[in-house]
């Protein structure tokens, strides 16, 4: 067992027993906010919070094997989701890759500390996984620039201090030209924040409305024109080391339906036992996708093979949601409460029917093998 493995066991074991045991096991994003923020900072203090990012950076310069082994215990030991994956997994290596050097001496250190959350400012009603139809609008006026327009979907938007932000700054451009991508305080009288309640009864997305907010002309990463590239690059970074904790939570619900059906006796049931086998050896075909998609460190691009991860465990998510739900029967359909939550199993099955639409949809998944994996010729587009 290699030593950060080992110093994270450690750590994570006496912090999940002792003073963060009442937020070991949560599953969601949009509870307990305030211990949650308190985790981060503990994790950034231990020097955990960003394991794989450079040591001058505040990382740990922590190889890919290590990064892995950090994650199979963080979600060994039931560690809650963290609220900074945006910030330590996305917008942190972006700005490493691409921004100034003052851009990383002014936001690094509150993302490698925990101090500073942040959210993906992407999707709009009209451009989700079409993501180059962005309408968003940005101006440079002066020393600042000012953003009018709306965001929707936004992962702990409504928490979050920064947001980094696709916006078209070239009046007249269509598709990926003509974008910005901006980092902006979200903490202002230009910006709205609503959330958004979902079918599991919590609200982890919020809409984001810009009227004239403003950010700092320097708060760009690259320049005008370069925002469809830097956004390409920061989901990139989304594809690596991150879906190692994902795998593992997976095994963890997978682990989860296996005990059920043995106490309720539904593995006694020959379709059930054949759709839980195929589900194990799935999780199997994608930890092994995902050791053979991060296995060469000597570059910072993921592989061909990275096109497919997507799709397939969404898929695979989708139905062993469905699984849960046929093993647990009536049982799985009564929320409790005061707030009527369902359990883990009925919880994971509701929240695994958007995997195959956010994050890129399937069909767009789909789109990116044939274009950019098999060198299909794109498929002609007319004007809207």
């Amino acid at each position: 067992m290699s030593g950060l493995r080992e110093e994270a066991r450690a750590w994570l074991s006496q912090a999940l027993d002792g003073p963060f045991a009442d937020i070991r096991g949560i599953a969601d994003l949009s509870s307990e906010y305030d211990r949650r923020k308190q985790w981060e900072l503990a994790l950034g203090e231990a020097g955990l919070g960003a394991v794989g990012w450079p040591v001058e950076h505040g990382g740990r310069g922590a190889t890919i094997a290590e990064q892995v082994a950090v994650a199979e215990e963080y979600a060994r030991l039931h560690a809650p989701p963290r609220i900074a994956h945006v910030g330590v997994e996305l917008a942190g290596p972006t700005i490493i890759a691409f921004g100034t050097e003052a851009q990383k001496a002014k936001f690094l250190p509150g993302i490698v500390s925990g101090r500073e959350l942040w959210a993906q400012g992407y999707s709009e009603p009209n451009a989700g996984s079409d993501l180059a139809n962005v309408r968003t609008k940005a101006r440079l006026e002066g020393d600042r620039w000012i953003i009018d327009g709306q965001k929707i979907w936004t992962s702990l938007g409504m928490i979050a201090d920064w947001a980094f932000v696709v916006a078209r700054s070239e009046e007249g451009s269509r598709g990926p030209k003509g974008l910005v991508y901006l980092l902006v305080p979200l903490d202002q009288p230009g910006i709205v924040r609503r959330p958004i309640r979902q079918m599991t009864g919590e609200a982890e997305f919020a809409e984001l409305f810009f009227d004239g907010a403003v950010t700092d002309a320097d708060n760009i990463v690259g320049a005008p024109g370069q925002g469809w590239q830097i956004a390409m690059a920061t989901l990139g970074f989304e594809r690596g080391v991150s879906t190692v904790v994902q795998q593992m939570h997976f095994a963890n619900e997978l682990a989860a339906l296996i005990r059920l059906a043995r106490a309720n006796g539904a593995d006694r049931d020959p379709s059930l036992r054949r759709r839980i086998a195929d589900a194990w050896i799935g999780l199997e075909v994608m930890r092994h996708g995902l050791v053979r998609t991060l296995s060469d460190e000597a570059t910072e691009e993921l592989g061909e093979e990275a096109l497919t991860s997507k799709l397939y465990w969404s898929r695979w998510h989708r139905d062993l949601g469905d699984l849960a739900m046929d093993v647990q029967g009536l049982a799985g359909e009564v929320a409790e409460g005061e707030h009527y939550r369902f359990n883990q199993l009925t919880h994971m099955h509701l929240a695994s029917r958007a995997d195959t639409i956010y994050a890129g949809s399937s069909q767009i998944q789909r789109n990116l093998i044939a274009e950019r994996g098999l060198g299909l010729p794109r498929e002609p587009r007319g004007e809207l």
